[in-house]
C-alpha cells in the first residue's frame, strides 16, 4: 500500500488499529503514520476492548477474523459498553449478509479486501469528522426494548410477536421516544411509497400494537397525541 499525497500535518488525530496479521498491522499503521496519524495496534478483540476504554481515539480500524472474540463481537462489546467511537471494519468478506452483519453490531462503516489506502483514507476522514453520539445497536425506553437486527422486540422478560407493520410502527417510535410522531411520518417510514393508504391505517396498526406492548402488562407507553399523531412516552410506559 502507498500512502495518498496530502498528508495530514495539522491536527494529530489518534487510531487504534485491531489486526492480528503482523504484516498487515505493520503495513496499515505504516501507512496511517505517514499520514500524520498517531496508531496504536492491538491484536486481539480483548485487547481493543480495554485499550478503547482507555484511550479517546478518534476511530477504530477493526478486522473481523481475530483470535478470541473476533471482530464483530469486539464491536458489539464497544457499543454495549457505551464506547461510540466510529468504527471501520476490514474484512474479506465481501458478501452483502456479511456486510449487514457488521453494520448491525454498531460499525460506522465496512471496507472490504483487498482496499486501497486511498479509500482507506477517505472513509477515516469521513468517520473523524462526525460528531460521536450514542447508536446503541438495541433500542429501548424503560423495559420496551427491540433488537433490530434480529427483528425481536420485548417487554421486560416476555418476547412481544409483532407482525412486520407492528415491528415497524414499535421501531419508529422507540428511534425518538418521548417525540410527537404525526401520523404522515408514521406512514413514510412504516410503509412504502407504493402502498395506497387508507386514512386511518396509522390509527388501525397503533390500536393493534397498544394490545401487544401495553394493555397484556397494563402499561400505556404509546399516548395520543390530538389532531396530530402519536408518542411513545420515554419511560416506556
Amino acid at each position: 500500500m502507498r500512502a495518498s499525497p496530502g498528508a495530514r500535518d495539522n491536527v494529530r488525530m489518534r487510531l487504534l488499529v485491531v489486526e492480528d496479521e503482523p504484516k498487515m498491522a505493520e503495513l496499515l499503521s505504516r501507512a496511517l503514520r505517514e499520514e500524520s496519524y498517531a496508531v496504536d495496534v492491538a491484536g486481539r478483540g480483548e485487547d481493543a476492548l480495554w485499550m478503547a476504554g482507555a484511550t479517546p481515539y478518534d476511530a477504530i480500524v477493526l478486522d473481523v477474523t481475530l483470535p478470541g472474540i473476533d471482530g464483530l463481537e469486539t464491536c458489539r462489546r464497544l457499543r454495549a459498553s457505551g464506547c461510540w467511537i466510529p468504527v471501520l471494519i476490514l474484512t474479506a468478506r465481501d458478501a452483502v449478509a456479511d456486510r449487514v452483519a457488521g453494520l448491525d453490531t454498531g460499525a460506522d462503516d465496512y471496507l472490504t479486501k483487498p482496499f486501497s489506502l486511498s479509500e482507506l483514507l477517505a472513509r477515516l476522514r469521513a468517520l473523524t469528522r462526525r460528531v460521536p453520539q450514542e447508536r446503541p445497536v438495541d433500542l429501548r425506553a424503560g423495559d420496551l426494548w427491540l433488537d433490530p437486527a434480529a427483528h425481536r422486540a420485548w417487554r421486560g422478560e416476555s418476547e412481544l410477536d409483532l407482525s412486520a407493520r407492528e415491528f415497524a410502527l414499535l421501531e419508529l417510535f422507540l428511534r425518538r421516544p418521548g417525540q410527537t410522531l404525526t401520523r404522515g411520518q408514521l406512514l413514510d417510514g412504516a410503509w412504502d411509497m407504493a402502498y395506497e393508504a387508507r386514512s386511518n391505517i396509522v390509527d388501525v396498526y397503533v390500536g393493534y400494537l397498544r394490545q401487544k406492548v401495553d394493555r397484556p402488562f397494563g402499561r400505556a407507553s404509546l399516548e395520543t397525541v390530538r389532531n396530530v399523531g402519536y408518542r411513545l412516552r420515554s419511560d416506556g410506559g
